[in-house]
C-alpha cells in the first residue's frame, strides 16, 4: 500500500516548492496519521471524522480537485515510522500539516516551526504541547479529544457501574504510556476498589491486537480501558470483534466502536471536532498563525451502549446506567 496519495487529476509537474504561476492559489495540505491507512483519508473512503473534516473544507471553499492538493502519510500504527514520517512530510513543505496524536505532533514540532500543525490529540496541556489553550503559541493548533486526562476517571467509573464485581481493569494503550492519564486513573481505582494494570502496544495491528486479547483473557481482567489513540480507531473492527470473542468488556472512547458491535462509549462529537480542524486549516490557509487560533476542547461526552453486544456477552447491564445513556443500540 502507498502511504502517499497524491490527488488525481492534478498535475504531476505540480511539485509544491515550485508551483507555476497559474497554480499560485493553489492550498498544499498534508493529512498525516498514526494508524489509518493513507489511502483511507480520503473523502469518500475515511472514517465519519475525516470525511466530516472534507466535507466541512469543501463548505469553506477549499475543494481537492479544485484549489486544493492533499498528500495522505500513514504510520499505519507503528510509532518506529514516526521519526521517517515526520522527515519525509517536512521536506515536501506543505502549507499545513493536520496529524493526529501527541507523540507524532512533538515529532513535528521538533522538526519544523514554520510549517502550521492543526492535530487532534489528547489532552494538549497534560501533554505538553501547549501551555496556553487561548493561545497555543509556537506553530501548533487544534483540537483536544477528551477535556483533560480526567475523562478516563469518568469511563472507569462507569465500567464499574456496569460491572460492579469488577477488581481487576486494563489500560490499553497505543505508543508510549501517557503519565498523566495513569496518575488520574490510579487515583479514581483507589477510589473505587478496583487495581489498573498497564498494557502497551508499540505496535498496532492484527497479529498484535490478537495477542494482547489472548493475555488479557488468560489474566481474567475484568474489563479494558483504551486510549484514544488513532491506531486503535483504524483497527476498530478487530479489535470489537476480539472484545466480543473473549467477552472482555471495554468502554471505548468513540462512537465507531459502539457502532461496530463494542459495548459501550463515553465519547466527544467526532464531528463537531472535524469541523473545528476544518476551520482551523481554512484560516490558516488565509493567513492566520496557528499558534494564535485557540486549541479546542470539547464540553459534552455522550454515553453510549449497545445492548445486542451486552447480550451476547451474557451482561446485565444496570438499569438506571442504562436510564442515563444518550444513545442504546439495540
Amino acid at each position: 500500500m502507498k502511504r502517499r496519495d497524491v490527488l488525481a487529476g492534478i498535475c504531476a509537474a505540480s511539485v509544491w516548492p515550485g508551483v507555476g504561476l497559474a497554480q499560485q492559489s493553489t492550498r498544499r495540505l498534508a493529512f498525516v496519521h498514526s494508524g489509518i491507512p493513507a489511502d483511507r483519508l480520503t473523502e469518500s473512503r475515511g472514517p465519519f471524522w475525516v470525511r466530516r473534516f472534507y466535507e466541512a473544507l469543501r463548505g469553506l471553499g477549499d475543494v481537492e480537485g479544485t484549489n486544493l492538493i492533499v498528500e495522505r502519510f500513514s504510520a499505519e500504527g507503528r510509532s518506529d515510522r514516526f521519526g521517517p514520517l515526520v522527515a519525509e512530510v517536512v521536506a515536501r513543505k506543505p502549507q499545513v500539516i493536520v496529524t493526529n496524536l501527541n507523540d507524532l505532533v512533538k515529532g513535528f514540532m521538533a522538526a519544523t516551526t514554520s510549517i502550521p500543525i492543526v492535530a487532534v490529540v489528547g489532552d494538549p496541556l497534560a501533554g505538553g504541547l501547549v501551555t496556553n489553550l487561548a493561545r497555543p503559541g509556537a506553530n501548533l493548533t487544534g483540537v483536544s479529544i477528551n477535556a483533560g486526562v480526567e475523562i478516563y476517571a469518568k469511563r472507569l467509573q462507569i465500567i464499574k457501574e456496569a460491572l460492579p464485581s469488577a477488581t481487576r481493569i486494563g489500560h490499553l494503550l497505543s505508543g508510549n504510556w501517557a503519565p498523566s492519564s495513569g496518575v488520574t486513573l490510579a487515583d479514581a481505582s483507589a477510589r473505587l476498589g478496583v487495581s489498573i494494570t498497564r498494557i502497551a502496544m508499540p505496535v498496532v495491528d492484527e497479529t498484535e491486537l490478537a495477542r494482547t486479547f489472548a493475555d488479557i483473557s488468560e489474566q481474567k481482567l475484568d474489563g479494558v480501558i483504551p486510549d484514544e489513540g488513532g491506531s486503535f480507531l483504524a483497527a476498530r473492527a478487530t479489535l470489537t470483534a476480539l472484545a466480543a470473542k473473549h467477552r472482555i468488556p471495554v468502554i471505548y472512547p468513540f462512537r465507531d466502536y459502539v457502532e461496530e458491535g463494542g459495548l459501550m462509549a463515553l465519547a466527544p462529537d467526532l464531528g463537531e471536532l472535524a469541523v473545528r480542524m476544518a476551520d482551523d486549516v481554512h484560516q490558516i490557509f488565509n493567513g492566520a498563525k496557528a499558534g494564535d487560533i485557540p486549541f479546542y476542547q470539547p464540553s459534552k461526552f455522550l454515553l453510549i451502549f449497545n445492548l445486542k453486544t451486552a447480550k451476547a456477552m451474557g451482561l446485565d447491564l444496570p438499569v438506571n446506567l442504562i436510564a442515563r445513556a444518550d444513545e442504546v443500540i439495540e
